[in-house]
């Protein structure tokens, strides 16, 4: 299921208030973007126990119970000792659209009537369900439209503003929190089509964890490997880069002033891949569209850009190419000016680029 309409984790305390304590509620959104956390959040900010029952482990006996004989010689189903509470709690659907049919189905009075045969959750209770989508490559069944007509549905977005006000005071690494309020487009990228990392407010977690757990003596070849086992490849680069920055204090701002050069060395590309992606990024936020807006001070930083362009694709012409590429919709993000400018210094950049 897709939605136009979607919320941040920031909104979702507030929406759940509204309208959990009155219905059902299902929160759709992409793998490892919080939505399990978020909910035993509110459930915690209730002062109510949150139960989860997690979709694809359960079999349709779970829910409903087991028979039992009365004395009057009449079946019973007892409900699950899981279930059947005295005080209120808020119980938690996980993957619950990853459930087969018949489970699917032994949720539907549980969700409407908030019933299991003769047991009624208790007055206060309230139940959340959460699954990931089909379209992200994740373990989604179909949900009959009976059940789906039973709850709310809210659409959760990753937002790096909310985890990076959230990672404050959390204890996530500091070069994590650094690199992603630099880059917080990095925080995720949609599930690839092939089974290979991919980056997630989750991977940044487990990121953070284990770079508390190496330390200090945490070396280049290791961190690669946990960068490039937890994240999106070019994510991975970025990363492994900013790092080196950080432990080198090699910046972008000295080879802009001409304090350093473009590292060379082969073992040090992802620096330079990482370093190429920061310069496109000052040169998209300080160049104007038009030239005639640029101040004297601006058309020097031009040529000075244009001079560390050539230097950059003497070293190499793939990392150059990067700083002056189209986005991902097919158009320029550099001024067309400066383009043109950057065409006639740059002949084998040009060729690269067509």
């Amino acid at each position: 299921m897709q939605s136009a309409v979607s919320v941040s984790p920031s909104q979702i305390p507030e929406l759940l208030l509204g309208l959990a304590t009155v219905r059902p509620v299902f929160l759709w959104g992409a793998p490892g973007i919080g939505k399990s956390s978020l909910i035993n959040q509110f459930a915690e900010s209730l002062g109510l126990e949150c139960v989860s029952l997690l979709g694809t482990q359960l079999a349709p006996e779970d829910l409903i119970g087991v028979p039992q004989i009365t004395p009057e010689g009449r079946s019973r189903f007892c409900p699950p000792e899981t279930i059947a509470r005295d005080q209120p709690y808020c119980l938690f659907l996980d993957e619950l659209n990853a459930a087969t049919p018949d489970v699917q189905k032994a949720f539907y009075s549980l969700i409407l009537d908030r019933r299991i045969g003769s047991y009624e959750l208790p007055a206060g209770s309230i139940v959340i369900g959460a699954g990931n989508r089909a379209t992200d490559g994740a373990l989604a069944r179909p949900m009959p439209s009976a059940l789906l007509n039973r709850l709310v549905h809210v659409h959760l977005r990753a937002s790096a503003d909310d985890w990076l006000a959230w990672a404050a005071g959390n204890g996530i690494h500091p070069w994590i929190a650094d690199h992603l309020t630099d880059r917080p487009d990095h925080l995720w990228s949609a599930p690839p089509k092939t089974e290979e990392p991919f980056s997630t407010p989750r991977a940044w977690h487990m990121l953070s964890d284990a770079l508390h757990s190496f330390g200090a003596g945490l070396d280049e070849d290791t961190l690669k490997v946990l960068a490039h086992g937890l994240l999106t490849p070019a994510h991975a680069v970025a990363f492994c880069g900013y790092a080196k920055i950080v432990r080198n204090a090699y910046g972008l701002e000295a080879i802009m002033k001409g304090d350093a050069s473009w590292p060379r060395r082969i073992e040090d590309r992802d620096l330079l891949y990482y370093l190429a992606d920061s310069f496109r990024g000052r040169l998209v936020k300080e160049l104007p569209a038009r030239k005639e807006h640029a101040s004297p001070t601006v058309r020097q930083h031009a040529y000075r850009s244009k001079s560390l362009l050539v230097q950059l694709a003497e070293i190499s012409v793939e990392v150059a190419q990067t700083v002056i590429a189209d986005g991902p919709d097919g158009n320029p993000v550099l001024p067309p000016w400066f383009l043109i400018e950057a065409a006639r210094d740059l002949p084998r950049l040009v060729e690269a680029r067509r």
